[in-house]
């Protein structure tokens, strides 16, 4: 249960000062059993969903995970999945919603029937070549998670420059708030667009490549070098936080943009 709605059931008399009072006082981390400790409020203060890393987790665990955290939260995210695990983990979790999205290697789980609150925040996701959908897919699926708007554009590198006019003509017609750029290789792409642009760019590195620089490093250095302002970068591969960011400045510009209509 998020804050807002304590409020809006006091509001309606459903619960009393003590219990609203005692709701919102509640200790706000959840230990289980011996796997850890989550932060089922961190959305609440932060506006960002804690999300399960898969990668060093067992089966058995992220079910326990995820169990707990929709208990909580009603819904559950799980990145850095392997489509064998993602069936795996389905089977021990059957009776709720499940969304598998193997180019992002992520998943969502919920409760039957749950739905994200929009919040009208808007971003654009572009990636350079096909090797990049995958991260771009997990900056989607969090841009999502976070009640964004969403608008993709693939395999728009700099190799063929004109495929990139398309792209900025959506990105102005959206009018969006915030724009991610995954690009491995030499990485070019998040510069240029944020040279062409009046929006926050998100520069997302990925570890694709060739021998020296490879693995990302060239593409992280490039987007880090870059002279064009209004781009920052995250880590390489980082889909997740790339998304985060994008949706930080989208549901902020979009709450702005909501009192001013009033």
């Amino acid at each position: 249960m998020s804050v807002r709605r304590i409020l809006e059931d006091y509001q309606k008399g459903k619960i009393s000062v003590d219990e609203a009072e005692r709701e919102v006082r509640l200790f706000n981390i959840a230990k289980i059993e011996h796997l850890g400790v989550i932060d089922t409020h961190r959305e609440n203060r932060t506006g960002v969903p804690e999300v399960i890393f898969g990668e060093g987790k067992t089966d058995r665990e992220l079910i326990s995970l995820a169990k707990r955290f929709i208990e909580k939260r009603g819904r559950c995210i799980v990145t850095r999945l392997t489509p064998q695990r993602m069936v795996k983990i389905s089977e021990g979790l059957r009776g709720f919603d499940i969304e598998k999205n193997e180019k992002a290697g992520a998943m969502v789980i919920c409760k039957k029937g749950q739905k994200v609150s929009k919040t009208g925040g808007r971003i654009a996701i572009l990636c350079a070549g096909t090797s990049d959908i995958g991260r771009a897919e997990e900056a989607t699926l969090i841009s999502s998670e976070m009640g964004c708007e969403v608008v993709t554009f693939y395999d728009i590198g700099v190799a063929g420059i004109h495929r990139i006019i398309p792209a900025i003509e959506g990105i102005i017609k959206k009018d969006v708030d915030a724009v991610v750029v995954a690009a491995g290789m030499e990485g070019a792409l998040p510069s240029v667009v944020a040279g062409l642009i009046d929006v926050p760019v998100i520069g997302l590195p990925i570890s694709t490549g060739y021998g020296e620089g490879g693995k990302g490093r060239a593409a992280l250095y490039s987007m880090l070098q870059s002279c064009s302002p209004g781009l920052a970068t995250v880590n390489i591969d980082n889909g997740f936080g790339a998304g985060v960011m994008a949706s930080m400045i989208a549901n902020r510009a979009a709450k702005f943009r909501s009192h001013n209509e009033k």
